[in-house]
């Protein structure tokens, strides 16, 4: 009796690791954002719901990138403005968080702190000034833009109001490459820095980030004292849809 028990628990347990996996390398995964460099859109301590078939499955969409297959099966392209997660090129196992700027064949610049695609500047209109919002582990001031993408896309995107970065040359994005940047411009580690992250392969891309569905503030402590839940949940962000 006690042997049939431990086979069919184990068998239990078994199956629903696979189904486990199965769910969170085709349909969806969770993610957690570490970082300042897409405030004030997400703050660390955000939970999101990243949709793997939203661009195909490559051997990113499995648990410790296997290769079990070249390439990108049932590839849909990405749109430009989408809140994407992919492994950096540098080392092709950590996952960034950005937003998709450049298409293949794009050229971007920074020219006096505006952005620009294609030779045009990117609209933005000041939503507010002397914001405060979190870089690493310092608090900077801000200038709060509303910025418009070719196609529509509407985001909201912060500029430091000293030491900004204000010119780059042009980055031409390769064929099947693309091109990212942090809302968070002057706190992001992104495509700017080549050596770094650079242009992103679309193997690379792991899923489109979809609904922040919890989020904590983990500066003021773990979910797991539920006596200061009031102070460390955001419960003005739980299911937010991008």
């Amino acid at each position: 009796m006690t042997k049939k028990f431990l086979i069919e628990n184990t068998k239990t347990l078994f199956y629903a690791l696979i189904i486990a996996i199965l769910i969170r390398s085709i349909i969806i995964q969770p993610f957690y954002i570490p970082s300042s460099s897409m405030e004030s859109n997400l703050l660390v301590g955000d939970r999101l719901f990243v949709t793997k078939f939203s661009y195909g499955y490559s051997k990113h969409s499995f648990p410790f990138s296997p290769a079990i297959f070249k390439g990108r099966i049932m590839y849909k392209p990405p749109k430009r403005g989408d809140v994407i997660v992919f492994k950096t090129p540098a080392d092709n196992r950590t996952d960034y968080i950005k937003r998709l700027i450049g298409l293949p064949g794009d050229t971007v610049q920074f020219i006096d702190g505006d952005v620009y695609l294609n030779g045009n500047q990117i609209l933005k209109t000041i939503k507010s000034k002397n914001d405060i919002i979190n870089c690493g582990n310092s608090k900077i001031k801000v200038t709060t833009f509303s910025e418009k993408l070719p196609g529509g896309k509407i985001y909201t995107a912060s500029y430091r109001n000293d030491l900004s970065y204000k010119n780059s040359d042009k980055f031409i994005v390769p064929q099947d490459h693309f091109f990212f940047l942090g809302d968070n411009r002057d706190c992001s580690k992104d495509s700017r820095f080549l050596t770094e992250v650079g242009y992103v392969h679309k193997d690379n891309l792991v899923g489109k980030a979809q609904i922040l569905f919890f989020s904590s503030d983990p500066s003021i402590g773990s979910i797991f004292k539920f006596w200061k839940w009031n102070h460390i949940m955001r419960f003005n962000r739980f299911f937010k849809k991008d």
